[in-house]
C-alpha cells in the first residue's frame, strides 16, 4: 500500500467533516434596536464604523460569517460584545451602568484595546487615528474625570 491512498482518504475525509460543519446553527440576528445612542454625529459616526458590529443589533454580517469554523468565531465575538456593551440598548441602562460603561470606553480606546487589532485588521471603518480615538474618548470620559485616569 502506497502513502499515496492514506494522504488520499485522509484529504477526503477533511473536505467531508469542512462540508459538514457548515450545517452547524449559527445565530446571525439583528435583534431590533431598542433605542438610538445619543453622541455627536462625528462621534456617532467612528463608533458605528468601529464599534457597531460588535457592540449594537447593526451588525453587518460579511460573507465568511456564513462559512464555518469561522461563523462559529464570529457569532461568538458579536454575541460577547452585545454582552458588555450594546449601544442599541444603551439608554435602558440607568446613569450609574451608563457612567461605568463610559468610563471603560474611555480606558479601552485610549490604551488601543478597542476596537481589537483583529478586527482592525479586516475592517478599514475600525482602523482609528489618533483624532478618532481623542474624540470618543473626550465623549466617553465624564467632565469629573481627570487626565490621571486614563492610560494614554
Amino acid at each position: 500500500m502506497s502513502l499515496r491512498v492514506p494522504v488520499r482518504r485522509l484529504a477526503i475525509a477533511a473536505v467531508l467533516v469542512a462540508a459538514a460543519i457548515q450545517f452547524v446553527p449559527v445565530d446571525r440576528t439583528n435583534p431590533p434596536v431598542e433605542t438610538a445612542l445619543t453622541a455627536p454625529p462625528a462621534v456617532r459616526e467612528i463608533l458605528v464604523g468601529a464599534c457597531f458590529d460588535c457592540h449594537s443589533h447593526e451588525t453587518t454580517w460579511p460573507w465568511y460569517s456564513r462559512v464555518a469554523p469561522l461563523s462559529w468565531l464570529i457569532a461568538d465575538h458579536v454575541t460577547e460584545g452585545r454582552r458588555d456593551l450594546n449601544f442599541s440598548r444603551w439608554p435602558a441602562f440607568d446613569l450609574d451602568a451608563q457612567d461605568l460603561l463610559l468610563r471603560e470606553i474611555a480606558r479601552e480606546v485610549a490604551a488601543g484595546d478597542m476596537p481589537p487589532r483583529s478586527y482592525a485588521a479586516a475592517h478599514s471603518a475600525a482602523r482609528l487615528t489618533a483624532a478618532q480615538r481623542d474624540q470618543i474618548v473626550s465623549w466617553a470620559r465624564p467632565a469629573t474625570d481627570s487626565e490621571a485616569d486614563l492610560p494614554y
